[in-house]
C-alpha cells in the first residue's frame, strides 16, 4: 500500500465511529466518576488530564471489537474506562521518565505538580484500573489486564535498560514498541471480542489486530519526531534523540549512510543535545538514504496485517470502521 494514496481523515474516522460516540462520551463520565477522591489533588490532577484532549482510540478498538462481536452491553464501558485508565498512567509515568515537559502542546503533570505527587497518580490510576476490573468478576479478562500491563511495564525497562544505546538493532527496537504501545491496543481489541459470542480464533485474531495496529501507530508516532511540526504536535520535534532513544528510522539511517551517520548519532546521542546544523544533517542523511520511506513502508505492512485479521468476521458497520480505524493511524500528523 501506498501511504500517500490514501489520507483519511479525522472527520472521516469520527463518522466510522460515530454509532460508539455515545459510548465514548461514557468512558470519559466514567473516568471523571472513577478519579474522585477524598483528596483534592487527584480529581484536580484527572480533570487537567481529561481536558488536554487525546483521540481515545484505544477504547474505541474495544468498544468497536465489541459491537463487532455481537455485543452492545455496559461491560464494554467499563472495561474501555479500564484500558483508558491503564494508558494514563502509563502517560504520566513515561513523561516523568522521559523528562517530558510538555504532553499535547501544555505542561506535562510531573512539571507541573512534581514528580513524587505524579509517580503516586499514575499507581493511583494503575489501582483504579484493576478494582474497577475486579467489579467484573472475569478472571480471564483479569488475567489479561494483569498480563497486558506486566508487559508495559516491562518494556519500559527494557527501554531504559537500552538507552543511549547507538548500536541498538531494528529487532530490539521492535521487542520495546511492541511491549511499551502494541500489547495494549492488542489487549483491547482482544478484550472487545471476549464480551462477545465469538470463538478462540477471532479472539486472537483481534489480538493480532491490536498488536498489529499498534506496531503501526508506535512508528508513525517515531516518524513525527522527524516529519511533524512541533505547533501540531504538542512537544518539541527531535526530542527522541535528544532522550537517547534510536527509532526505526535512524537505526534504517544508521546502518545505511555510513560512518558519518553512526559518528553524528554517538555524538548527539552522549552530548543529549542536538545544534541546528547537526539536526539539518540528519534529516538529510535520512533523505539519502530513505530511511523515511522505509519507515512508512514497515508501518504500510503492519497495517495490511492488521486488516487481514478482520476477514474472519462478517461484513457490518463496526468491521468498517476498524478496516479504516489502521489507515487512520497510518496517516496522521500528531
Amino acid at each position: 500500500m501506498n501511504p500517500a494514496a490514501q489520507k483519511p481523515s479525522a472527520a472521516a474516522l469520527a463518522q466510522l465511529f460515530e454509532p460508539i460516540r455515545d459510548d465514548l462520551r461514557e468512558v470519559e463520565r466514567e473516568f471523571a466518576r472513577h478519579v474522585q477522591s477524598q483528596v483534592a489533588l487527584i480529581p484536580t490532577i484527572g480533570d487537567y488530564i481529561q481536558n488536554g484532549g487525546g483521540k481515545r482510540i484505544r477504547p474505541a478498538v474495544l468498544l468497536m471489537a465489541a459491537r463487532m462481536a455481537g455485543y452492545t452491553g455496559e461491560r464494554a464501558v467499563l472495561y474501555a474506562s479500564v484500558l483508558e485508565f491503564i494508558h494514563t498512567a502509563t502517560l504520566v509515568h513515561d513523561d516523568i521518565i522521559d523528562e517530558s515537559q510538555l504532553r499535547r502542546g501544555r505542561e506535562a503533570v510531573h512539571t507541573r505538580w512534581g514528580n513524587h505527587v505524579t509517580v503516586l497518580f499514575g499507581d493511583f490510576l494503575y489501582l483504579k484500573s484493576m478494582s474497577l476490573a475486579l467489579t467484573q468478576d472475569d478472571l480471564a479478562i483479569i488475567r489479561l489486564l494483569c498480563d497486558v500491563t506486566l508487559r508495559i511495564v516491562e518494556g519500559e525497562i527494557y527501554q531504559l535498560t537500552k538507552n543511549g544505546d547507538v548500536d541498538l538493532s531494528e529487532t530490539e527496537h521492535f521487542e520495546i514498541v511492541q511491549s511499551k504501545t502494541a500489547y495494549l491496543f492488542a489487549g483491547c481489541a482482544r478484550i472487545g471480542g471476549m464480551l462477545g459470542p465469538i470463538t478462540r480464533d477471532q479472539q486472537e485474531a483481534l489480538w493480532q489486530y491490536g498488536l498489529n495496529i499498534g506496531m503501526a501507530f508506535q512508528i508513525v508516532d517515531d516518524l513525527l519526531d522527524f516529519t511533524g511540526e512541533e505547533v501540531a504536535l504538542g512537544k518539541p520535534v527531535g526530542g527522541d534523540l535528544r532522550e537517547g532513544k534510536l527509532t526505526l528510522p535512524v537505526i534504517h539511517m544508521r546502518d545505511r549512510g555510513g560512518p558519518r551517520a553512526a559518528a553524528l548519532l554517538r555524538k548527539v546521542v552522549e552530548a543529549r543535545e542536538v545544534s541546528l546544523d547537526e539536526w539539518h544533517e540528519i534529516r538529510a542523511l535520512l533523505t539519502q538514504t530513505r530511511s523515511i520511506d522505509y519507515a512508512r513502508r514497515v508501518a504500510s505492512d503492519y497495517v495490511e496485517r492488521a486488516k487481514k485479521m478482520l476477514y474472519s468476521f462478517p461484513s457490518s458497520d463496526a468491521r468498517d470502521a476498524l478496516m479504516f480505524l489502521p489507515d487512520y493511524v497510518v496517516s496522521r500528523d500528531r
